[in-house]
């Protein structure tokens, strides 16, 4: 995560015009991680293939930016590889690792910490005969990871966002008894407390491990602070991250919210942000310092 000493970035030469940051808002350490190790080992072995599978982060600047450096984004395993295949932060399935090893790569894990301490939680419940329930998005390359890695002890696991989604399991809940729960890292816990809320009323015994890492609870907390006091809050990060889109989603029921990539897509809101005295803005895990301050330059050359 990134964090400023001053909350308040710029104020507009009228001085009727406040523009404040978040002081949690960036890079939090999972990611900062990924990208500074990947460009490390590229330095190290420039004769080397490099490679990651799928995107270090979700981030077209940055993707972009490594791919100058050499550092290759591979979508599909290949046959035979040469080089170093690096494990994103989201983590893997131990059959991909598998087959990422049997293609002939070098493996460098860069799983972050807090995303394998969920592996490790719900390998745990699954081999303690819990039925496992992952909070969070079925098709997210985090929660795939983490139900691959506990379905290897146990069949009875599933992935919901929302008791509708676990109510076809409701037969298998209750007569198994005891339930255990892990959360994807980037989940709000309004969806985990309306989840464990419909659990409650239909198993004997629950386990709930709230697995949100630290830098999310931080970031989405000091975001709903700042915007109580906001005309407009400005949620900086891609469309494919689930931290920034969840940030969005939870300031849009506080005040007048904007969830942009870049600063080029202000243009877009030139008129909003114009006519609003007290801007905040925020952003993703997974978005650059840059992108945040170019932001900020742009929002200040805005007149009321």
């Amino acid at each position: 995560m990134t964090l400023k000493n001053e909350q308040t970035i710029s104020q507009a030469a009228n001085q009727s015009k406040k523009i404040s940051l978040a002081k949690f808002a960036g890079f939090c350490y999972g990611v900062k991680r990924a990208v500074e190790t990947v460009k490390k080992l590229k330095a190290d072995n420039p004769d080397k293939n490099i490679f990651v599978l799928g995107e270090l982060i979700h981030n077209a600047h940055v993707i972009a930016e490594l791919e100058k450096l050499g550092i290759k984004t591979l979508y599909e395993i290949p046959e035979k590889g040469d080089g170093i295949c690096v494990i994103r932060s989201h983590g893997e399935s131990p059959e991909v690792i598998e087959k990422i090893r049997h293609a002939g790569f070098e493996i460098v894990d860069l799983t972050c910490p807090d995303v394998k301490k969920v592996q490790q939680k719900a390998v745990e419940l699954a081999k303690e005969d819990y039925f496992v329930v992952i909070v969070g998005k079925s098709e997210h390359p985090e929660v795939i990871a983490i139900k691959a890695n506990a379905k290897l002890w146990s069949e009875n696991v599933v992935v919901a966002v929302s008791p509708e989604q676990l109510k076809p399991y409701e037969k298998q809940i209750k007569a198994h008894k005891r339930v255990g729960v892990v959360v994807q890292t980037t989940q709000r816990i309004t969806t985990l407390n309306s989840v464990v809320e419909y659990l409650t009323s239909v198993a004997k015994e629950i386990h709930i491990a709230n697995t949100i890492c630290q830098s999310t609870s931080m970031r989405q907390s000091e975001a709903k602070e700042l915007a109580q006091n906001s005309d407009l809050m400005v949620v900086v990060g891609s469309k494919k991250s689930a931290n920034t889109t969840h940030l969005a989603e939870i300031l849009t029921d506080i005040t007048k919210t904007i969830h942009i990539e870049n600063a080029e897509e202000l243009e877009n809101y030139k008129d909003l942000t114009e006519n609003s005295k007290n801007i905040s803005i925020t952003a993703g895990a997974s978005t650059p310092q840059d992108v945040i301050e170019n932001v900020i330059k742009t929002l200040s050359v805005f007149r009321s």
